[in-house]
């Protein structure tokens, strides 16, 4: 049996894409089809699954996603994600350009150009900030502050993001007993101006450095401008080398960027094991 499938990358930020209207596969098999599908080598490889199917009766949304990780395991949000969904929803005739998608942290408005590859996200409300927590990794204090940007996100400011072991470091971060048991998103930031970030992101998982975090670089950029850092608009230059707008109007933020699909297939999923 072949299944269709979109590859696309939100600012390197990269995922396997599926229309499941007409697959129709039941949400208990999806962690199974992220592990063999996103697995590098012997699958697709991505950092992430995302399947898109009609929304359910009464529910104020034009279309909704499941979303897994890379591991298997379903995450709430994914700023690139979004992105990338919004813009082949279009092309697959479940939206317009203009348009709501359902995620499990609530809906998100989009805007799909049709000029240009960039796509608008109005993220959900950030929830939890928490500015100036001192943490210790490996005897090694960190200033270390926290959001909720739809995922749980890290902020730590550095000097230089090129000197970070952002794997080790990310990882400590991650699993520190400070975030279990959930765990969380690390960002570690370097402040380039009063409108610019450079933004490398260690995603829970994933488990390991990703080219972009979309909802990082909100988180990120969110966490500055508290500290009065920066402005309400910021550009963040991702570990990827593409750049991320961040927008935050009266409180509600906006994600902008990139969200290119690269190459369309047919999976053979009993090579896959599935």
């Amino acid at each position: 049996m072949t299944v269709p499938f979109f590859k696309m990358h939100g600012s390197g930020n990269d995922f396997v894409l599926i229309d499941n209207r007409k697959l129709a596969l039941p949400r208990a098999q999806m962690t199974l089809w992220a592990q063999r599908i996103c697995r590098k080598a012997f699958g697709i490889g991505a950092d992430g699954l995302i399947f898109l199917q009609n929304a359910p009766a009464g529910e104020q949304v034009d279309y909704i996603w499941h979303f897994y990780n890379a591991d298997g395991s379903r995450a709430e949000m994914c700023g690139n994600g979004s992105r990338c969904a919004a813009r082949l929803a279009c092309e697959i005739g479940l939206a317009d350009r203009n348009h709501v998608l359902g995620t499990d942290a609530g809906p998100i408005r989009a805007q799909v150009r049709p000029d240009s590859t960039l796509v608008k996200v109005q993220l959900t409300p950030p929830q939890d900030l928490l500015l100036g927590t001192s943490l210790t990794v490996d005897g090694v204090q960190y200033e270390v502050h926290f959001v909720n940007t739809g995922v749980p996100h890290a902020v730590i400011i550095v000097d230089d993001v090129s000197a970070i072991d952002v794997d080790k470091l990310g990882r400590a971060m991650r699993n520190h007993e400070h975030f279990a048991p959930a765990g969380t998103n690390v960002n570690f930031i370097q402040i380039r101006g009063n409108c610019k970030l450079l933004l490398r992101t260690y995603e829970r998982g994933v488990e390991g450095e990703t080219f972009a975090c979309g909802t990082g670089a909100a988180a990120s950029a969110l966490v500055a401008h508290e500290l009065g850092l920066v402005d309400e608009s910021v550009e963040l230059k991702t570990s990827g080398g593409e750049v991320l707008q961040i927008h935050l109007e009266n409180g509600t933020l906006f994600l902008e960027g990139p969200a290119v699909k690269t190459y369309s297939g047919e999976m053979f999923i009993e090579s896959l094991g599935l």
